[in-house]
């Protein structure tokens, strides 16, 4: 999978820095990314399996999420 960039980046970085799985408001908040714009982040990450939602609204990043952030 190619480079993340911008806010898709951030947010990797965010879940990556999680001792736990983090909600999108705790994402937003790390980042300063308008919630919305994570949500749909989160929802395209999942797609591209970066991302898991071990937790009901909870989510942590994969190991090929963190692959990608090298």
């Amino acid at each position: 999978m190619s480079e993340v960039a911008g806010e898709t980046k951030q947010i990797l970085e965010a879940l990556a820095q999680c001792a736990t799985p983090c909600g999108n408001k705790d994402i937003a908040e790390a980042t300063g990314i308008d919630k919305k714009v994570v949500s749909k982040e989160i929802t395209a990450l999942k797609k591209k399996g970066l991302v898991d939602s071990p937790v009901r609204c909870k989510y942590g990043i994969t190991a090929e999420g963190k692959s990608v952030l090298g």
